[in-house]
């Protein structure tokens, strides 16, 4: 009986607490900002899905994309969230906020929107992670994503050269994701 009375008080002495209190109390965590862009082809076919998280480090991109040719592509956000195929020319041009030239390899360069090739496989896949601190899921800043129009992540055909102004020679869009 001792040994019931003892488990008794015990549980009324934890629970207790929540007895007196009318209202749960908030909880005040930081939100962690993030989006993703779904990845279509020219034929309006899904062929994969690109995630952005902002991190203390900058902005994360990591991706899963199928169904395109072998090689080498550049990859680019672009200015407009609006993805109209087939050749994708509504998404505007490179995010550029700060008005300088194309490319990495540009004295006068490069572009906020301005990403590192990627290779696609054999088999038409390519999977990336990196991190950016050029741009920011932030609303509100300078080089948001999330501006006005919005903004959108554009495959193409060929590699970027990192120079040419204004798109790398990088060729035709094969890919566009409105990033949301």
């Amino acid at each position: 009986m001792r040994k019931i009375i003892v488990i008794m008080t015990s549980v009324l002495l934890l629970s207790g607490c929540n007895w007196f209190q009318k209202e749960s109390l908030p909880v005040s965590a930081p939100e962690t900002l993030a989006a993703k862009a779904l990845m279509y082809n020219t034929n309006k076919e899904l062929i994969g899905e690109v995630t952005f998280q902002e991190t203390e480090k900058g902005v994360e991109l990591a991706a899963v994309v199928n169904n395109l040719t072998p090689g080498v592509h550049g990859i680019h956000i672009h200015e407009v969230g609006k993805c109209d195929p087939p050749d994708f020319t509504s998404a505007g041009a490179h995010f550029n906020p700060t008005n300088k030239k194309h490319g990495v390899e540009n004295p006068l360069g490069p572009h906020v929107g301005d990403l590192p090739n990627i290779t696609v496989d054999d088999n038409g896949q390519v999977e990336l992670n990196f991190v950016t601190a050029d741009f920011t899921l932030k609303k509100g800043e300078k080089n948001s994503l999330f501006d006005e129009d919005g903004s959108s992540l554009v495959i193409h055909e060929k590699a970027d050269d990192y120079k040419t102004d204004p798109a790398g020679n990088s060729g035709a869009r094969i890919a566009c994701g409105v990033i949301e």
